[in-house]
């Protein structure tokens, strides 16, 4: 294992918790620390969606890189955005299509 592991922030659609998972399991076993979207049992309200985001984008300037679960190619307004934040921000973005 390196001296330091990569971070890496996953992205998308929390209507692929499966996949987003998934992919958090194969980067972990890789031996990246993997920042994720929280997960909740319900909808949060607009206050709550906004605070969540803006954290997000927080682990994405924690990030080395970027990793995007897309199935299907797949990718939302929310993950648009983030994608576009990420690469303002010179950090690599690879998608995960499956």
């Amino acid at each position: 294992m390196p001296a330091r592991p990569e971070v890496v922030c996953i992205c998308g659609s929390m209507r692929f918790r499966a996949e987003m998972r998934a992919a958090i399991s194969g980067l972990t076993m890789a031996g990246a620390i993997v920042l994720a979207p929280t997960e909740l049992d319900s909808a949060p309200s607009e206050e709550e969606k906004a605070v969540l985001d803006a954290l997000h984008l927080r682990r994405i300037d924690l990030a080395d890189r970027v990793v995007v679960v897309a199935p299907d190619g797949y990718i939302g307004e929310s993950t648009r955005r983030e994608i576009a934040y990420a690469r303002r921000h010179g950090k690599p973005v690879d998608a995960i299509d499956r």
